[in-house]
């Protein structure tokens, strides 16, 4: 009923252990969904910090980071994602100088100047059986000691201890992807949140990634059983109340069916600026 994806990355699938429904709607369908401050203000920080650390070494400083931003916001200002946000030239502003906010904090963390990338916006690629598993590191270091480290920023709030765990997932399918890559496994990952200038590290071993696989190749069996059937079931919870895809959850009597009609006009692309 559906076509069943022949790639995947850490994220989706941790989306459909999350809500299949969800996942349906946002990797098989691919429907719109409405913008995101956070997410705009992770994308341009991103950005950012990608560009920076084009740079040599000693020009990494906070003042080449704001000289940065105006490309990185010239970039994001015309993308569907940010014209959703429907923002007048106030809120826009007050968008990017929270942005130019997030650099000074990075530099609290962080001194650029002394990391050694082996690449930012790094796309990592391997095959698991028929299926391509894919994901794209922020940036991975090459530490003093000579092994790998993998960075992720993160724009949003530090995670609680309990949240954790569940935040490494990711981090972990990462680090088997760059041993299946290039490899050589990362001795470090590390959760860099620049707003609470927290910084989260762990170490991947051995056992932490080698049951990657088999779960993945099991999500991915109930991906395409999914797919073929046509049944993907909700997963109710409190994140419900931030689903793009409410309105269309029989669980809030919604009909998915009719998502793939009404979605798009619903996150209709406002015309953009001449």
């Amino acid at each position: 009923m559906f076509p069943v994806p022949t790639s995947l990355s850490p994220s989706r699938v941790q989306a459909f252990t999350k809500c299949p429904l969800a996942f349906r709607f946002a990797s098989i369908e691919q429907l719109p969904e409405p913008g995101s401050v956070h997410t705009t203000k992770g994308t341009v920080v991103h950005r950012v910090l990608e560009l920076l650390f084009g740079l040599e070494p000693a020009q990494r400083t906070p003042d080449a980071a704001h000289g940065l931003l105006p490309q990185a916001w010239s970039e994001h200002v015309n993308s569907d994602e940010f014209l959703r946000l429907r923002l007048d030239q106030s809120q826009g502003d007050a968008l990017r100088a929270e942005c130019s906010v997030l650099i000074d904090q990075y530099f609290e963390i962080e001194t650029p100047s002394t990391i050694e990338p082996v690449g930012t916006e790094l796309r990592v690629e391997a095959r698991l059986g028929q299926l391509e598993l894919r994901g794209i590191i922020d940036r991975l270091d090459r530490a003093p000691d000579g092994s790998l480290v993998i960075t992720d920023y993160k724009t949003g709030r530090a995670p609680s201890p309990s949240q954790q765990q569940e935040r490494f997932a990711a981090m972990h399918f990462y680090a088997w992807l760059c041993a299946e890559t290039l490899g050589e496994r990362p001795s470090e990952l590390r959760l860099v949140y620049v707003p609470s200038k927290k910084v989260l590290a762990s170490a991947p071993t051995e056992q932490t990634i080698r049951f990657l696989p088999r779960r993945t190749q099991a999500v991915f069996s109930a991906i395409e059983k999914a797919c073929t059937t046509g049944s993907f079931r909700t997963s109710p919870g409190p994140l419900c109340k931030f689903c793009s895809f409410q309105r269309w959850c029989p669980e809030f009597g919604g009909d998915p069916d009719r998502a793939a009609s009404e979605a798009p006009v619903v996150y209709a692309v406002p015309e953009r600026p001449a």
